[in-house]
């Protein structure tokens, strides 16, 4: 595959993710900051939504307006919850 290709691709699903748990973090200090903590938290919300990957400006702007939607934040919300409160029970740092 072309490199150039490769690297224009882009799953929009992690900045979604991680402008979340920047939310949850910010707002409850029950959770563990630290970065092997965050990769595990992240790790696991993404591993239960679907990707959504982008090429073009066009693309990532149609997918932006599509993770705006409530129902959508709500599953990443939900996700996020369930991600935090498993790591914080079993925490591998």
């Amino acid at each position: 595959m072309n490199a150039k290709v490769r690297a224009s691709l882009h799953n929009y699903m992690e900045d979604l993710v991680e402008e979340t748990l920047e939310r949850f973090y910010a707002d409850d200090n029950r959770y563990c900051k630290c970065y092997k903590c965050q990769l595990d938290v992240m790790t696991r919300v993404l591993n239960r939504m679907p990707p959504k990957y982008v090429v073009s400006l066009k693309g990532s702007a149609y997918t932006k307006l599509a993770g705006l939607e409530e129902q959508f934040k709500a599953d990443v919300d939900r996700e996020a919850v369930k991600a935090l409160n498993a790591v914080a029970r079993n925490p591998h740092h």
